[in-house]
């Protein structure tokens, strides 16, 4: 379940990230801070998940 988290944050954060480089024209950067995002955004969840349970 966790890993569909990740996987969804990566894609759907990159997807906007791609998406602004595509309005704005700023190539690499937008996907770029995206896909670090989501990574965090994953990570994080991933995190909560298995390391700070109660």
């Amino acid at each position: 379940m966790v890993s569909y988290t990740i996987i969804g944050a990566i894609i759907l954060l990159g997807g906007i990230g791609y998406a602004i480089d595509y309005w704005r024209g700023t190539s690499p950067w937008g996907l770029f801070g995206g896909v670090i995002l989501g990574l965090t955004v994953g990570f994080y969840e991933l995190a909560k998940a298995t390391l700070w349970r109660r």
